[in-house]
């Protein structure tokens, strides 16, 4: 059994981030210590807690990853990836065109000053 600081380094996410979502149910201690309210974590809990900060880090939002999670035998979850990456491309497009109106608009100030 891992403390909640322990169990934090090991997985990148903090200690805020634990307790929240052991709050909402995503993640929750292995076991609390009825004396001193301390979480400890166990090795199971670790798989689950590099998955949430992969997700995170994905762009899931919490209700994506409360499915993902309820979901035990991950079946949507290569669906819900594509899913994802195919949204990321889409904002990529939209970020390059708004790169390419910008540098219209210079070259557009450039031409009237010429």
């Amino acid at each position: 059994m891992y403390k909640i600081s322990e169990f934090a380094v090991m997985t990148g996410l903090s200690k805020e981030t634990l307790r929240y979502y052991a709050e909402v149910k995503l993640l929750e201690p292995a076991y609390i210590d009825p004396d001193n309210n301390y979480r400890y974590y166990d090795d199971g809990s670790y798989f689950l807690a590099v998955l949430l900060g992969k997700l995170r880090s994905f762009g899931f939002t919490i209700q994506e990853m409360i499915s993902v999670m309820e979901d035990e035998s991950f079946a949507n979850l290569e669906a819900l990836l594509i899913q994802k990456r195919e949204k990321i491309q889409m904002q990529i497009e939209d970020l390059r065109l708004k790169v390419e109106e910008i540098d219209d608009f210079l070259a557009s100030g450039k031409e009237e000053k010429e």
